[in-house]
């Protein structure tokens, strides 16, 4: 069978070969693949299942049919807050599949920790396309519950200043939390976890073009060290609002 490119991957390339995806090995590759397995066991159909190795040492993946939202334009449904709901309710899934494991180690649970519409498949249930799998566990670790939601709103909900006024995400940062059933005390620090986020993301990435990674070095070449610069300022100047419903 051929090798079909897949379009939106910004570091790896990664390829579709019959029902199977073809990736580079991540770097913590056992500890990915054990959180994928178990996700298996227990039947959870929101991620790839994990079938070994090829000739080429490339991790293999089943491949997920269905709409990956890569591209900036999508569909009204991918925005929907049907849609934010079925987000936070997977994302709670698979922490609750996680909490008190040995992957979760210390922590809460299992983090994603890059989930975004690049990294959601959807699928059209009869009543428009709604999201059902994530791809791309590569950064998979123990960590916060909050974690994960606070990166689910920021990209989700694209903060930053593309948005004319804070009114609109502020509701949809309850809806996210409420959702999701996020504790009191992290209904507190979500926005503050937000920022923490994008901060960590600018700088990550800045970090590793100067060691002469040029996959990052890419990233910063098309300008996305400034844009998360821009979302950290615009989420920083409108924090107030954007809390006032949580707390």
């Amino acid at each position: 069978m051929r090798e079909e490119l897949l379009a939106g991957g910004h570091i790896n390339e990664v390829v579709r070969i019959g029902d199977t995806v073809r990736r580079p090995m991540p770097d913590r590759a056992p500890y990915v693949h054990d959180v994928l397995r178990m996700f298996a066991q227990h039947k959870w159909p929101g991620a790839p299942k994990y079938l070994g190795s090829d000739e080429q040492e490339r991790e293999v993946l089943t491949y997920l049919e269905g709409h990956v939202a890569w591209e900036p334009a999508q569909p009204p449904d991918v925005w929907s807050e049907e849609s934010l709901v079925r987000v936070a309710k997977l994302v709670r899934q698979f922490h609750d599949l996680t909490a008190g494991t040995r992957l979760a180690e210390d922590e809460e649970v299992v983090c994603h920790n890059d989930l975004s519409p690049k990294n959601t498949v959807y699928r059209d249930d009869g009543m428009g396309l709604r999201p059902y799998a994530f791809i791309d566990w590569d950064g998979a670790a123990p960590g916060r519950r909050l974690h994960d939601v606070a990166h689910v709103c920021w990209q989700f909900l694209d903060l930053g200043p593309r948005r004319s006024n804070p009114a609109g995400p502020a509701r949809l940062l309850l809806l996210i939390a409420d959702s999701y059933g996020l504790t009191t005390r992290d209904r507190k620090e979500l926005v503050e976890t937000i920022l923490w986020w994008q901060d960590r993301c600018w700088r990550g990435i800045e970090a590793g073009a100067s060691e002469g990674d040029p996959a990052m070095q890419a990233l910063v070449d098309g300008g996305h060290v400034y844009a998360i610069h821009d979302a950290y300022a615009w989420v920083a100047d409108h924090r107030a609002a954007l809390e006032a419903p949580l707390v």
